[in-house]
């Protein structure tokens, strides 16, 4: 687990810029700061250091790529099945997202699917999966907050 590092006001709003736009030029966010582009960069390399920042990334629209099937996935598995079970599916191309939970399932899956026929071939997938108890679908109608 992470331990929290103490930021100052400049760190956060940095970080609150980053995630509006992963790639807002570092003078602009030093012209808002009011200090040089230099102490940016310094600030930067401390938060990805410290393993605040973990990467630059962007959001798609995946109905724009031809996924017009997405669900959020629970899944139950057998505890001594566990960890292989994880390997699988994080290896799986359509698992966008795969978190280990407390609560109704061990493990959350956001799938991409080309439709809901290919959305039922991946989950019949992931249901062959040694280990994997039950494969708990909620399709998604809209996104609404990302």
């Amino acid at each position: 687990m992470y331990s929290a590092i103490v930021l100052d006001e400049k760190d956060r709003v940095i970080i609150s810029m980053l995630l509006k736009n992963a790639r807002v030029p570092i003078t602009e966010i030093a012209r808002k700061l009011g200090i040089t582009d230099v102490a940016v960069k310094k600030r930067l390399e401390k938060l990805e250091k410290e393993g605040v920042i973990l990467e630059y990334t962007i959001k798609v629209n995946p109905s724009k790529l031809g996924y017009e099937s997405i669900a959020v996935v629970g899944l139950d598995v057998e505890p001594e099945h566990l960890l292989k079970a994880i390997d699988e599916i994080k290896g799986r191309e359509y698992v966008k997202y795969l978190a280990l939970t407390t609560g109704d399932h061990m493990l959350i899956a956001e799938i991409w699917a080309k439709n809901n026929n290919d959305l039922i071939s991946k989950l019949n997938e992931i249901s062959n999966i040694a280990g994997i108890k039950n494969v708990r679908p909620a399709i998604v109608l809209e996104i609404l907050k990302s």
